[in-house]
């Protein structure tokens, strides 16, 4: 498993273009492309980013077109372009909605995606909220939750080490099928998305990892708590990597208005203010930073990993 519970505050982001809410997305990303892309992925790495992460969206229908954007690249052609032009960090689907997919034909292009990029697959799941994208493909949205507990079964057996996976549900059957190539990991760590009492659930019972969504900080110890009461009372002992999604950051003084939510100032403040999540029992933080332009992102990314990065552990 890439990232483990070691007792270190680990790092990661959402990769910016490949998906252009109004909630998150700059301006500039509007006319950004893949060169773009590569050359943020490639600054990630050099600055000790754990992963990148894209999400998962197959169409945004158009009364959710003005807020989220149609604006959604696959995450899996996504990671796979970036694993091309990267090396070591891993990459991770931040969220797979996988009740848009039968779970062999998800695992046969994450299993490819591990077997290309020599196993930095982290695969993140989540249950998906647009319902006339699940229409559209014939997925069931109202069945959605206990789909998504049987696919994170059934993806356990398809991503496993056998040629021939075998599983049997009451969704989903499959056996004497071969897929090959095989994941190069041995175990393809599997992370649950969400926050709502059945997203926790999930991640508690199923999950080698668990990806809030949108929790503030003084919501997270009371969650982390019973995410971790479940595991408990379920009689789970192997760790899981908790995360969390930090407020916007930006490095230093930005000299224009970055919103009321944006943390801002000296390294050392910065790293004193993010090590509060460790304190809380997070793992990983997912972090974004407010730019004005790809220039501005990568000296915000370049400052976070030689300034901010080392004051995580102090």
């Amino acid at each position: 498993m890439p990232i483990l519970p070691n007792g270190r505050l680990v790092y990661g982001m959402q990769l910016p273009i490949q998906s252009q809410s109004t909630i998150y997305a700059e301006p500039w990303e509007a006319d950004a492309g893949p060169a773009d892309l590569a050359e943020i992925a490639r600054a990630a790495e050099r600055s000790g980013f754990a992963y990148l992460a894209s999400c998962d969206h197959v169409a945004i229908p158009r009364r959710l077109a003005g807020a989220m954007s149609t604006i959604w690249y696959d995450p899996v052609a996504t990671l796979s372009f970036l694993a091309g032009v990267t090396d070591r960090i891993l990459l991770m689907s931040h969220v797979a909605v996988a009740g848009l997919r039968h779970p062999l034909i998800t695992a046969k292009q994450y299993a490819t995606l591990d077997h290309l990029s020599g196993g930095r697959l982290i695969l993140g799941v989540g249950a998906g909220h647009v319902r006339e994208e699940f229409e559209a493909v014939g997925a069931d949205f109202d069945g959605r939750g206990p789909a998504l507990d049987e696919t994170v079964d059934a993806l356990r057996a398809a991503l496993g080490p056998e040629e021939y996976p075998s599983f049997r549900g009451e969704r989903f059957a499959f056996e004497g099928l071969g897929q090959r190539p095989r994941p190069a990991q041995r175990h393809v760590p599997i992370w649950v998305g969400g926050s709502s009492p059945a997203a926790v659930r999930r991640a508690a019972l199923r999950g080698d990892g668990w990806l809030p969504q949108g929790d503030p900080r003084k919501a997270l110890p009371a969650q982390i708590g019973r995410l971790k009461s479940l595991r408990e009372q379920a009689g789970i002992v192997d760790p899981i990597t908790v995360g969390a999604i930090t407020e916007a950051l930006y490095v230093g003084d930005p000299g224009w208005e970055t919103g009321r939510r944006t943390l801002t100032g000296k390294p050392e403040l910065l790293a004193e203010s993010l090590r509060a999540y460790r304190a809380m029992g997070v793992d990983q933080i997912q972090v974004r930073f407010r730019s004005r332009d790809r220039g501005e992102l990568l000296d915000q990314m370049a400052a976070f990993g030689a300034d901010v990065a080392p004051h995580l552990h102090d």
